[in-house]
């Protein structure tokens, strides 16, 4: 399926339609307050095209887990107090439990063009995560069209994100999500060379996929994070009590064989920087030393990449055209094991190529360390954007009208 084939928003005829836009408002509250907006800031290109002509807005989101019953510290009520805010108009929050029941059926009724109204969280609904027929119904019966523009649930077939496009004239990729598909989907089929994936984070049972996807499409694999030592393992070294995946470490010297066949690099650590044991809490203080990665002592662990190896990775990063990254290089929540991740991020910041941040604790990781406006594309989704690399076929898109 080629997901470039699917319609856009503006290949639909809004004006006077009802829209019902299924966002990603998954924000992060504290005592009710959000604390990171990107994800609001990130749906307005296509809420403000919705508005500027003419169509009636409705917008749905899910937030947390309140697994299919309703909670108050789940109400989606704050964030249509921000938007009404960033819109500069209100956004009329439909406090309905039942999602579609009659304040949303009221307030959608009594909407004009321009008007924008919010829907209760989805996941108060159990069946919205079971893609249930009667809720996708009901949400269809709200509006005319549908516009997903929620990536970071592209990958789930649920009501709001699947089910509800059997109910409507049309549906379409909103702006967010034809920006995740264009920077995604050109990295993954068409890249510029040379193409350097660097892949991170804790386990090589997450990105087991991924990783053979890239064999095929990769000039090279830089691996870091906790799975570098299950790598590490199966050429032999000792990792001491680093996280190792000791049930992977034949399908790593599968990956390391086939890549040499393919003639794809694959760098992994030359040293690293270890401690007696993970810290607590994850952001103290931490006494390290570095080693060369086949002399991690029995009784120590490596909790991040060490310094000629993020000079390694960074040398190789310079040369690259596309750069892909997903996944840290260590815990990059403390200062102290955070180095070897600053180094990546510095430089994917520096270099010329078109970067893409995967999501997740990469996206958190960037951010946080004050290099996301360096980025080419800092993907809104940890899950999909995995997925998407795995070549896997992303429900929420492919459930939209073909051009």
């Amino acid at each position: 399926m080629s997901y470039l084939s699917k319609k856009n928003v503006e290949d639909l005829k809004v004006a006077g339609k009802r829209v019902l836009v299924r966002c990603d408002f998954n924000v992060p509250l504290k005592n009710g307050v959000i604390t990171d907006e990107n994800r609001i800031v990130a749906a307005l290109p296509t809420i403000q095209y919705l508005i500027n002509n003419g169509a009636k807005v409705i917008l749905c989101s899910h937030l947390g887990k309140p697994k299919g019953e309703p909670k108050p510290e789940l109400s989606l009520a704050p964030v249509a107090a921000r938007l009404s805010e960033k819109l500069g108009k209100d956004v009329v929050f439909a406090a309905d439990d039942n999602v579609v029941g009659d304040n949303a059926k009221a307030a959608v009724a009594a909407m004009k063009d321009g008007d924008v109204v919010l829907l209760q969280n989805t996941r108060y609904r159990a069946e919205e995560t079971k893609n249930g027929e009667a809720f996708s119904q009901e949400l269809g019966s709200l509006c005319d069209l549908f516009v997903n523009d929620a990536f970071g649930a592209a990958h789930r077939a649920h009501c709001s994100t699947v089910g509800v496009a059997s109910y409507v004239e049309e549906s379409a990729n909103g702006y967010l999500m034809a920006k995740e598909v264009q920077y995604l989907g050109s990295a993954v089929n068409n890249p510029a060379r040379p193409f350097v994936t660097i892949l991170g984070g804790a386990k090589v049972a997450d990105k087991l996929n991924v990783i053979e996807n890239l064999l095929n499409k990769a000039d090279t694999l830089i691996i870091g994070g906790g799975m570098a030592y299950t790598f590490l393992a199966a050429n032999g070294y000792g990792v001491g009590t680093s996280l190792l995946d000791s049930e992977k470490i034949d399908y790593c010297r599968e990956m390391l064989a086939r890549a040499e066949e393919k003639g794809v690099k694959i760098l992994l650590p030359v040293d690293c920087t270890i401690a007696k044991d993970f810290p607590t809490p994850i952001d103290g203080e931490i006494a390290v030393n570095i080693v060369a990665a086949d002399a991690i002592p029995d009784d120590m662990m490596s909790l991040d990449i060490g310094p000629a190896t993020a000079e390694l990775y960074a040398a190789e990063v310079k040369n690259a055209k596309t750069v892909v990254w997903n996944g840290p290089m260590g815990v990059f929540e403390n200062p102290t094991l955070a180095k070897g991740t600053i180094a990546v991020a510095k430089a994917l910041a520096e270099t010329d190529a078109i970067t893409i941040i995967g999501g997740g604790d990469s996206a958190a990781a960037v951010n946080t360390l004050g290099f996301g406006d360096k980025m080419s594309h800092i993907s809104t989704g940890g899950g999909a954007s995995l997925e998407f690399l795995e070549g896997k076929e992303l429900p929420g898109i492919a459930a939209m009208s073909d051009k």
